[in-house]
C-alpha cells in the first residue's frame, strides 16, 4: 500500500473505536458520525501508515498483526493527546473545550443540573456531553475512552489506569405501601406479599438478589422492574414491597406519601458512589468536580432523607 497522506488524532480515535467495537457502524454510533466517514477515516489512516490495520471484510471486524501492534501505541497517542489539553486547561481553566461526563440515574433530576451550572460557570468556554444511565453502561463507556468523567456505583471491583474520589455511602432500605406493615413479625408479612424487584439486568438489581441469596431467603416475585418510578408506584398501590436505596425513594418523589421507609430486617447492605475518571489525563479537574458535587448531594440528598427518617443518620453520609 502506498503510503500517503497524514496521520490525525481523529484518524486514530475512529481506529481505536472500530477496534475496540469490532464494527464500523458501532463505531459510527459511538462517535456521533456516520459509517462512511468512519471507512474514509479508517482508509486515510492506513494510507498514512503504508499498511491495512483492520480486516474490514471480516464480521466481525477484526485486527491486522500491524493492527494489534499499533493498536498499542494509538492508545498511548490518545492517552498523551488528552493529558496535554488537560495540562494546557489546568493552567487556564478556560481553554478546556470539550468534557464528557457520565452520571448514574439517580442523580439525574437534581444534583446534574446544578453540576453542570456550577461548572458552566467555572469552565466558559467548554461544551458539556452528558450521558446519564445505569452505572455498569458508565463504566463500559469509560473503559472505552467514550467518557471522559463518571458518578456512578462501585461495582466491586478495581479498574486499572483510574483515579477514584468516593462521594457518597448510602444504605438499601426496605419500602413498603404505607402502614401495612405495622406491628409483629415483619419477616412474616414479608414472604405474604409479593417482592417488586429491581431488574438483576443491571448491577444493583444483582447486588440485592445476590444479598437475599446470602440470607438464605427465597421471596416470591412476579415483577423485575428497571424504574424506580414504576416500582415505587406498585408499592404505594399496595401491589408488594421492594428493596432501594434513599436515592430511589427521593427520584420517585410523587409516591413517597404513600410508602414506608424502614431498616432491613435482616443484615445490612450499602453501596458507595464515586467519581471516576482515567489516571494522571485530567488533571486536578475530577478532585474539583467530586468537590462541586457533595455539596450539592448534602443539600439535595442527605438532608432531605434525614430530616424524614432521622434513623438513617451515619448510614447515608458523604465520603
Amino acid at each position: 500500500m502506498a503510503t500517503s497522506g497524514k496521520i490525525t488524532l481523529w484518524g486514530i480515535s475512529v481506529f481505536v473505536a472500530t477496534a475496540e467495537e469490532a464494527s464500523i457502524s458501532a463505531a459510527a454510533r459511538r462517535l456521533g458520525t456516520s459509517a462512511a466517514t468512519v471507512s474514509q477515516q479508517i482508509t486515510n489512516l492506513e494510507g498514512a501508515i503504508g499498511t491495512t490495520l483492520l480486516n474490514r471484510g471480516e464480521r466481525p471486524v477484526t485486527l491486522t498483526p500491524a493492527g494489534e501492534m499499533f493498536l498499542r501505541r494509538a492508545n498511548t497517542i490518545l492517552n498523551e493527546a488528552d493529558q496535554a489539553k488537560a495540562e494546557l486547561a489546568m493552567v487556564d481553566l478556560s481553554r478546556l473545550t470539550r468534557l464528557r461526563l457520565g452520571m448514574i440515574e439517580d442523580f439525574d433530576a437534581d444534583v446534574t443540573p446544578g453540576l453542570l451550572r456550577a461548572m458552566s460557570a467555572e469552565l466558559k468556554n467548554c461544551q458539556f456531553l452528558l450521558e446519564t444511565g445505569a452505572s455498569h453502561r458508565l463504566f463500559d463507556l469509560l473503559d472505552t475512552r467514550a467518557l471522559d468523567v463518571i458518578a456512578a456505583a462501585d461495582m466491586g471491583q478495581a479498574m486499572s489506569g483510574m483515579e477514584v474520589h468516593p462521594l457518597l455511602e448510602e444504605p438499601f432500605v426496605l419500602a413498603a405501601p404505607k402502614g401495612m406493615m405495622g406491628e409483629g413479625d415483619l419477616n412474616r408479612k414479608l414472604h405474604r406479599m409479593q417482592l417488586i424487584q429491581y431488574t438483576t439486568r443491571h448491577h444493583m438489581g444483582r447486588t440485592i438478589a445476590a444479598h437475599l441469596a446470602r440470607q438464605n431467603l427465597r421471596l416470591t416475585h412476579r415483577f423485575e422492574l428497571d424504574s424506580y418510578h414504576a416500582i415505587m408506584a406498585m408499592v404505594a398501590d399496595g401491589a408488594g414491597w421492594t428493596i432501594l436505596t434513599p436515592l430511589g425513594w427521593l427520584r420517585a418523589g410523587r409516591f413517597r406519601d404513600a410508602v414506608d421507609l424502614m431498616p432491613l430486617p435482616f443484615p445490612p447492605l450499602s453501596r458507595t458512589i464515586s467519581l471516576t475518571a482515567r489516571q494522571d489525563i485530567l488533571g486536578d479537574l475530577p478532585a474539583t468536580i467530586a468537590a462541586r458535587i457533595k455539596p450539592l448531594l448534602q443539600d439535595m440528598i442527605v438532608n432531605p432523607a434525614l430530616q424524614q427518617y432521622p434513623w438513617l443518620k451515619d448510614q447515608l453520609r458523604l465520603l
